[in-house]
């Protein structure tokens, strides 16, 4: 089969889909027992989010009907960022098989992506819960910047590296959601809410884990057009994707006042969601941990630059 070549770097395939299959031969002795280890846990650690969550301990008479709707906001949009984890997996999926990759990644992934399911499916049934879920933004300028990162589409132009993929959206964006995860259960006062947040936690434990995991595996092997490119998608992952309010509206260059005030709603009602002010400071953390973790890696990480963030 003929194929187009990559104008830069390794004279790789430009498009995922161009690189001729071979499945021969086919090894699947374990290449990776630590990411073989995080499937067997993922499998063992297993939960149904209609049977395992106390949903009768909702007590919606607790709260305003302002605290409700602003609820049903917060949990459809994690329900919408949860499907965008989900639409991303057959893109990787694809890439794993054409490249030839290890088995235990689309092991893991395929994993991965049942959880991102559940994710999705719990949140839906808490936004019911609260009054019914909402399938799109109330503010339709919210469309754009919650449908995706542009992960997806990356994932067929094999000129970016699938570690350069995984360095952003896991080692870096993941990370991050993650941290700012944890300090958003402490703040949850909600039982229901509360244990949802504690189960998804759980998994995105794992995520994270694989992500850096993987990366050390894959280290020796890069070169340094790889480490180069790893390093400015991270770097494009962060400014162009997280310092544009993808995960935290007041974030944005033009932020929604009145995504802003529902989540405040939310975050003072003790059912899910946290503010500006409990962000930054972890966000800031987070960020100077990956930087370090990185460069180790002989990757060095910018500092960045946000009006609200400052330099970082």
């Amino acid at each position: 089969m003929v194929y187009t070549l990559a104008p830069t770097r390794s004279g790789r395939p430009h498009a995922v889909l161009d690189i001729p299959d071979g499945h021969f031969p086919l090894e699947l002795e374990g290449a990776m027992p630590a990411i073989r280890e995080l499937y067997r846990r993922a499998k063992s650690a297993e939960w149904n989010p209609a049977t395992d969550i106390p949903w009768d301990l909702l007590d919606t008479s607790k709260y305003t009907s302002d605290e409700l709707f602003a609820a049903r906001q917060y949990w459809s949009r994690r329900a919408w960022s949860e499907y965008g984890a989900i639409a991303e997996s057959p893109a990787l999926l694809l890439r794993f098989a054409k490249e030839h990759r290890e088995p235990e990644l689309s092991l893991f992934w395929t994993i991965r992506t049942q959880e991102e399911i559940r994710h999705a499916d719990v949140c839906r049934r808490m936004a019911d819960a609260l009054g019914g879920y909402l399938p799109e933004p109330v503010t339709k300028d919210l469309e754009e910047s919650v449908a995706t990162h542009g992960v997806r589409g990356m994932s067929f132009d094999a000129d970016t590296p699938l570690e350069a993929l995984f360095a952003s959206l896991i080692c870096c964006a993941e990370v991050i959601a993650f941290d700012v995860f944890r300090a958003l259960i402490k703040t949850t006062t909600d039982p229901v809410a509360k244990q949802i947040l504690q189960l998804i936690f759980r998994d995105e434990v794992r995520h994270c884990e694989f992500g850096w995991k993987y990366m050390e595996y894959r280290l020796p092997n890069l070169s340094s057009e790889d480490l180069s490119a790893v390093r400015d998608k991270v770097v494009w992952m962060m400014e162009d994707v997280e310092l544009k309010g993808y995960h935290s509206t007041w974030l944005s260059p033009t932020p929604d006042i009145s995504e802003m005030e529902t989540d405040r709603l939310v975050y003072e009602a003790g059912l899910g969601a946290t503010v500006e002010e409990v962000e930054k400071p972890v966000i800031v953390e987070s960020v100077q941990g990956m930087r370090e973790r990185m460069r180790e890696w002989g990757i060095e990480v910018p500092l960045f630059e946000h009006p609200k963030m400052g330099t970082f």
